[in-house]
């Protein structure tokens, strides 16, 4: 009788057992549903937050996104206004040369050059040309030449601070668009290659207007 009574619950456990499992294969045929997702830990589900741009009844000044801790200074930054704007360090000139970091950075001028050859390949071509004469493909199918930009074989860049080449490769002039996005040390590389030509056609072009 002991024995009928166990087989009989083993039997009731096995019943109940295999419709719960039918049951969960049933829940899981791909058929969707408006419940939420199941959810263990609610408090991670449903945490206070939150979201950019809305309002906070927290800071006085009732933004949510909060603006840098004073004096926080990313890791990328460059402190040097040298090498960072081709400034003076009092803020009130451009340097006259590349900065010796910068070259150092590279491995030598020679590399430097390299490395300015290829970003002047990719950036500046266009535009400039292979030669900095300003009759790049771009001015060349250009509806308006009035866009056309100076040749780099004038007097007035032939002898314009690598500072304030930087600064122009930077922030843009006139139409030229700014190149912020290309690495700083990129941009100085540039720098150096646009000196390179117009030393490679100094005897060529003269004092070119």
């Amino acid at each position: 009788m002991m024995r009928s009574n166990l087989r009989s619950g083993a039997l009731r456990a096995s019943t109940i057992a295999l419709l719960a499992l039918s049951a969960l294969a049933a829940g899981c045929r791909g058929g969707t549903s408006r419940e939420e997702p199941l959810a263990i830990l609610r408090n991670m589900y449903q945490q206070p937050r939150y979201n950019p741009q809305a309002f906070s009844a927290f800071f006085a000044d009732g933004r949510t996104m909060r603006p840098p801790v004073e004096g926080t200074v990313a890791r990328e930054m460059e402190l040097n206004p040298a090498v960072a704007e081709g400034r003076t360090p009092d803020g009130t000139g451009f340097v006259d040369t590349i900065p010796t970091v910068v070259i150092q950075r590279a491995g030598d001028m020679q590399k430097l050059l390299e490395r300015g050859e290829s970003r002047y390949g990719i950036y500046c071509v266009p535009c400039h040309d292979g030669t900095g004469n300003g009759k790049g493909l771009v001015i060349q199918r250009a509806a308006n030449q009035a866009f056309q930009p100076p040749t780099f074989h004038q007097d007035r860049i032939r002898t314009m601070p690598d500072g304030q080449l930087y600064q122009v490769i930077t922030y843009g002039y006139n139409n030229m668009p700014a190149y912020v996005q290309v690495p700083g040390d990129d941009r100085w590389a540039i720098v150096a290659y646009v000196r390179a030509l117009q030393l490679s056609q100094a005897n060529t072009t003269g004092a070119a207007q």
